[in-house]
């Protein structure tokens, strides 16, 4: 029996679809009042903005579908879950406390900073040390997708700060914080063996 379903597969590979298909769709109703480049997603989902419920509805779907894949990555270490199930709920409330129309929102920037945090977090939390654990749960590839997040993030801060490309660099971290979950349980349902066995030593290890 697979540790890691096949419907977190679905989940995984969903959020990146969402999130791309969303700020894809809702730039094109904003038109050229936009620039994706030194603006960010949070504008596509302000009040009163024209792609408001296209961003909004798939910034609850990201959600939707981290939450969905911490629950069946039951492969990977349980505090590396609970962080991937935080970037889910971070980004619920993202969605349910967009930017006002003009101006900062401090709520709204702290939940999104939450975000960007755990997602970067999750997968140095979700490594084991097992050298035979899927590839995508080794420690070493999961350190530098977690660095590679931090220093996305840590850009994307500069940037907002001296107002310059803010658009690009949080699509990119944003980018890759939904597909690595996809890699993730890709690597898991390569290796179903593996998986079976460590579901076999939670399953034992719980009933000591």
């Amino acid at each position: 029996m697979r540790s890691v379903p096949l419907w977190a597969l679905v989940s995984s590979g969903c959020a990146p679809v969402l999130l791309i298909t969303g700020w894809a769709i809702a730039g094109h109703l904003e038109g050229s009042a936009y620039d994706p480049v030194t603006q960010t997603i949070s504008v596509l989902a302000a009040y009163g903005a024209p792609g408001f419920w296209v961003m909004t509805s798939a910034l609850f779907g990201l959600g939707v579908c981290h939450l969905l894949t911490a629950w069946g990555l039951r492969a990977a270490v349980a505090a590396g879950r609970l962080a991937l199930a935080g970037g889910g709920v971070s980004a619920l409330l993202v969605a349910l406390v967009p930017a006002p129309s003009s101006g900062g929102s401090l709520q709204h920037g702290s939940l999104a900073a939450a975000g960007f945090t755990l997602l970067a977090l999750w997968p140095v939390l979700a490594a084991r040390k097992d050298p035979a654990a899927p590839w995508g749960l080794r420690p070493v590839p999961a350190l530098a997708a977690s660095l590679v997040m931090g220093a996305g993030a840590l850009w994307f801060l500069v940037e907002i700060n001296r107002h310059g490309a803010s658009g690009v660099a949080e699509r990119l971290v944003t980018c890759v914080q939904s597909i690595w979950p996809l890699v993730v349980v890709a690597s898991c349902l390569r290796g179903p063996r593996h998986t079976a066995v460590v579901a076999e030593k939670e399953r034992a290890d719980e009933g000591r």
